[in-house]
């Protein structure tokens, strides 16, 4: 077949792939007169040595099978390598395929275009594909000339300014370095430009729709490990918003050009080296959405290039991280006429579908819980999305049907923000594209207002909103980190690598570290939701990018900024923790969520009938006029009362670093170690252990934890030393994993040094609300208790506290501004105050750790900003314990003073599953008991338990010297032994006045001091209670030879050594059950010997 000289080759003459283009004719060859073919000598010797090439590689691809023989592997494993290769094989074809039509489609467009439309290149319009995007063929032809231009500045960047910084971030990349660094001949296309009517006159808006279907080649190596990779081609498809701000009248017209994707571009690379192992079908689907993450991260929305074009351009971080246009509020409330993808048996039976949705705005992604066999599922779910541009971006919802492997598409539907900004509320079911059924939407656009007065009518107004899984906003948070001075330098006066991390409450983001530096500049700016900004603080955190070691910190309070001109601070703050000169210069902006509620109808607020309107005065103090009716109980939070304690033991570590050193470093040491740990906003520390790397703390510590996605335990081992503590490693723990699985006892690795590993366990504790088993965690906890810790606590206190009613008014007429204060033990809660309201509404809930709820209590002040005490209350645990659920939920009048409460108080008991004490129902009667007390425990399990808890001397005949309580237990897991002297009961008493009793213990047949335990002294009393815990550190086999002597001796003078022994009781330690650590009355046995103590 010939082919005219002006067509150009046809596709089947193409090379089979765009990495391999056939060798042209060179100008010497000679091609023989008769056959037109070149001569059989040179092209003979070729011919022979590519047969000879492609042999070789045949015979190659026997060689891991030749090897997998001499191991001795199976064939199994042979097969699965050749499963691999042509899975990888198939990806790679795949991809050259594309980037070969993609070249080929760009090439010939101009071409098919015409010959499809029966046209000329001379008559084709600009406008003939998109009627509303013109062609910019001149902006194409611009930037062909100048691709190699930008290649060789893509060279200088990478090998001058992106090298030097990836050999500087880890030690394992000093030997870093570009090989190749081709941007190829196939420039960047710009398929169409769109250009938007801006609402405001000072700036430019313009959608540029960017293909790149490019022969790039970039090689990089790492020398030392013999490490190449690099990319060979690649795709890149996306819609790239360019804003041309802020105009000005002076050159260059244009103060700074914005660029960003609106949303994720469509991106595939072909890769080679190393990076072939990429490829691999799962490893390729893997890497392109790491990639395209990174890519999010700089250049799609939020994010975005800023590339000023004059000096000194007024607020530079406002343009390259603008406030949003505005927050939509989506509430995802139902679907319904899903389609069935749920098949059994083989699909002759139909089953239903297990949806769920997906909400996509930009980078922000969430998804709602599974409703299991429904085609009409209701979520009721609320999600708040920050909108930055409109027109644009677009809501996205995508439906699907949750399955073991994979998860069936159900449709989708999408919208843009735009009409939503339009109408203000949209409340619609939308049609699902690529399937059938609807979805039902609810969306709300709240704008940003700097209007502090506006804040308490929203906190009112998200009252009456229904939020799952969180709470509504009430404003947002907008940071600008820009630059820090004079930081702190590291051991050695190195140069630190500043990283800041910024926290409210549960969330926290991170900035990008910048290495070497003292005054880092940052430029960053991060996002933050706020659901009540009067109570919330912004934490900052100055580190450097290792997080041993703190730089610097600052705690501000967020109400602050509600103070401020425009709801804004913009200045330099000192860091507290660093150097004297050490500051931060940030940019905080806060803004209101306002919706309109001009054209919709607001739904009543919790506890009123009718409707109610942000925007109007409240009743005055007192009036009856429309008065709601007034709530019998509570309406807390559905999260209220959810939290579980974590109960974090740890036991030990082996093989830390030795970091001290003697003599200048001559001498090496050991290390102090210590642990610290954050969790939920609390820190802990344990205690320090002198001159050891296997160090063994044994340690307890509780935290109330929620059930919050993203949380982790961070854990920090360190060297305690005179100046400044050495960091020895770290390592963090998924919440989710422990909540989810209950107990997770493990030696964890510490990352970021060379060895050492920390043995952990962690266990959730989830409260119950029955009284039955509080006796038992009490004993257990006796038990378990570590001498290094805090007493464990055996419940967990929830406190809703709603509102107060008729508290005393200020100077006879003015209402006062009150807060309440709830307390327990040490611990107390301070709630917000409430301005000049006699009937305040706080709405807020705590929690408490409780040891003993037999005595502790719940105490309550009301006070007033400036007025004092205006009533209190205190609220025994006893009664919750008596109560139904143990929960009380009520008015409770104030006393000293006027006025009453509604508080909702709920207690749980914290249940271990894992202490290591074995279950039990009965104790072990001893010798020294009677007949009928063994007859009386044999019959009832009731009767027993009260026996075993018991303290009446009326429970059992009590011998004439008395009783002593003890509890005997081996704890297998630590290796000790353990004995709780609880109390004495019916004591003698040989004089005119009671005795001063106390125990002294002894372990047979040593006498020595080291086995002596003794317990604190009772004045004037023969039924003393002590509740005291001692331990020995011995073998099982060790204990089971000794006696354990215990003696109940009294004081008899203050002057005088000589001790007067009351009864002792002697236990043979072999006879007793060890596991069951079961509470037991002893009778009290003469001796003839009385000695000292």
């Amino acid at each position: 077949m010939e082919r005219s000289p002006g067509e150009g080759p046809s596709p089947v003459d193409q090379p089979s792939a765009p990495s391999d283009p056939p060798d042209p004719p060179t100008a010497h060859t000679k091609l023989d007169p008769d056959s037109g073919v070149p001569p059989g000598g040179p092209g003979a010797g070729s011919e022979a040595l590519a047969v000879l090439t492609s042999f070789v590689r045949r015979l190659l691809v026997l060689v891991p099978v030749y090897l997998a023989g001499a191991a001795g592997l199976s064939v199994g494993f042979v097969v699965f390598g050749l499963a691999l290769y042509l899975g990888w094989r198939r990806v790679r074809d795949e991809k050259e395929r594309s980037l070969r039509a993609a070249r080929q489609l760009l090439d010939d467009e101009e071409r098919l275009t015409a010959k499809t439309l029966y046209l000329s290149h001379r008559e084709l319009p600009a406008w003939v594909s998109f009627p509303d995007v013109e062609k910019a063929e001149w902006l194409n032809k611009i930037v062909a000339q100048v691709w190699p231009f930008l290649g060789q500045y893509m060279e200088k960047l990478l090998a001058e300014t992106v090298a030097p910084a990836v050999r500087g971030s880890n030690p394992h990349l000093q030997t870093f370095t570009f090989t190749r660094v081709e941007l190829g001949e196939k420039p960047l296309r710009i398929i169409g430009v769109k250009v938007h009517p801006s609402q405001r006159k000072d700036q430019i808006l313009l959608d540029l729709n960017v293909s790149y279907v490019g022969d790039v080649q970039i090689d990089v190596e790492i020398k030392k490990y013999f490490c190449k990779a690099g990319v060979k081609g690649m795709q890149l498809h996306g819609i790239l918003r360019v804003i041309l701000e802020p105009l000005m009248g002076d050159l260059p017209i244009v103060g700074a050009v914005s660029m960003f994707f609106i949303r994720r571009p469509t991106l595939d690379i072909n890769w080679t080296g190393m990076t072939n192992l990429l490829d691999i079908p799962g490893l390729s689907s893997l890497s392109d959405t790491m990639i395209m993450d990174s890519i999010a991260a700089f250049l799609v929305l939020p994010n975005r290039l800023l590339v000023p074009l004059v000096p000194n351009l007024h607020d530079v971080a406002q343009l390259r991280s603008p406030l949003p246009r505005g927050i939509i509020r989506i509430h995802l409330l139902a679907a319904q006429g899903l389609s069935s993808k749920d098949k059994y048996v083989k699909g002759l039976i139909e089953g239903k579908s297990d949806p769920y949705a997906l909400v996509r705005v930009g980078t922000q992604t969430f998804c709602s819980c599974v409703i299991n066999e429904e085609l009409s599922p209701q979520w009721g779910e609320t999600y708040e999305v920050m909108v930055h541009e409109v027109p644009g971006q677009e809501i996205e919802v995508e439906v699907f049907d949750k399955d073991p492997d994979k998860d069936d598409f159900l449709g989708r539907m999408k919208l843009d923000v735009g009409k939503v900004l339009q109408a203000g509320v949209l409340d619609d079911w939308y049609p699902l594209q690529g399937g059938k059924g609807q979805v039902h939407l609810r969306l709300e656009w709240l704008s940003l207002l700097p209007d502090a007065e506006k804040l308490e009518h929203v906190l009112q107004w998200n009252k009456g909103v229904s939020s799952q899984p969180e709470p509504p906003s009430a404003a947002i948070l907008v940071v600008y980190l820009d630059r820090a001075q004079d930081l702190p330098l590291k051991k050695g006066n190195k140069e630190p690598n500043p990283m800041v991390q910024l926290s409210i409450q549960d969330v926290t983001q991170e900035s990008k570290a910048v290495y070497g530096t003292n005054s880092p500049v940052w430029e960053e700016a991060f996002r933050f939701f706020l659901q009540d900004p009067r109570s919330q603080e912004l934490d900052v955190q100055v580190k450097d990018d290792s997080r041993a070691l703190t730089l610097g910190a600052l705690t501000l309070p967020l109400a602050r900024l509600l103070t401020a001109s425009e709801l804004t601070l913009d200045q330099w703050f000192q860091l507290s923790g660093s150097g004297p000169n050490s500051r931060l210069y940030m940019k905080l902006v806060m803004r209101i969520l306002y919706l309109d509620s001009s054209q919709i109808c607001f739904p009543a607020v919790p506890g009123t009938t009718t409707a109610w309107d942000p925007d109007s005065e409240s009743p005055a103090t007192g009036s009856s006029v429309d008065a709601p009716p007034r709530p019998c109980h509570t309406t807390p939070a559905s999260h209220f009362g959810t939290e579980n304690v974590l109960r974090i033991h740890i036991l030990e570590a082996q093989d830390l670093i030795a970091k001290d050193r003697f003599l200048g470093g001559l001498v090496k040491g050991k290390s102090d170690p210590y642990v610290k740990l954050k969790l939920a906003g609390r820190s802990f520390r344990s205690r320090v252990v002198r001159e050891d790397l296997n160090p063994r703390w044994n340690e307890v510590f509780e935290v109330i934890v929620t059930s919050v996605p993203g949380q982790e335990l961070e854990v920090e081992v360190f060297d305690k030393d005179l100046d400044k503590d050495d960091f020895l490693g770290r390592c963090k723990v998924s919440l989710t994993t422990v909540l989810n699985s209950g107990f997770l006892d493990e030696w964890l690795t510490l990352e970021d040094v060379l060895s050492g590993r920390l043995h952990l366990r962690l266990e959730r504790l989830s409260p119950r609300p029955t009284a039955a088993d509080l006796e038992e965690v009490l004993q257990v906890n006796s038990l378990i208790q570590t001498q290094k810790s805090a007493e464990l606590a055996s419940a967990l206190l929830s406190v809703y506290l709603e509102r107060a009613e008729d508290l005393p008014l200020r100077k006879g007429t003015k209402p006062p501004s009150p807060y309440a204060t709830l307390t327990v033990g040490e611990t107390s809660h301070k709630t917000k105050t409430v301005s000049h309201s006699s009937a305040p509404v706080w709405d807020e809930s705590a929690s408490f750790l409780i040891r003993k709820p037999h005595t502790e209590s719940l105490e309550l002040q009301v006070r007033g900003e400036g007025t004092g005490t205006l009533g209190s209350l205190s609220l025994p645990f006893s009664e919750l314990l008596e109560a139904d659920r143990l929960c009380l939920d009520r008015w409770f009048v104030l006393t000293n003073g006027q006025g009453q409460v509604l508080l909702k108080a709920q207690l749980g008991i914290l249940v271990s599953q894992h202490s290591g004490v074995e279950a039990h129902s009965h104790s072990h009667s001893s010798s020294s008991l009677t007949e009928e007390a063994e007859s009386s425990t044999s019959s009832a399990p009731e009767l027993r338990q009260r026996l075993v808890h018991g303290d009446s001397p009326l429970q059992a005949p009590v011998g004439p010297l008395g009783q002593v309580k003890l509890t005997v237990w081996y704890y297998s897991e630590e290796r000790k032994l353990v004995s709780i002297v609880h109390g004495c009961r019916a004591l003698r008493q040989n004089g005119r006045d009671p005795p001063d009793p106390y125990v002294s213990l002894l372990l047979l047949p040593d006498k020595n001091r080291g086995t002596k335990r003794k317990t604190s002294l009772k004045k004037r009393t023969l039924n003393p209670e002590f509740s005291e815990r001692f331990e020995w550190e011995l073998p099982m086999d060790e204990v089971l030879r000794r006696k354990l002597d215990v003696s109940v001796k009294s004081s008899s003078s203050f002057m005088s050594r000589e001790r007067e022994l009351l009864g002792k009781v002697q236990l043979d330690l072999a006879e007793i059950d060890l596991s069951q650590g079961a509470a037991q009355w002893y009778d009290l046995m003469d001796d003839k010997d009385k000695g000292s103590s």
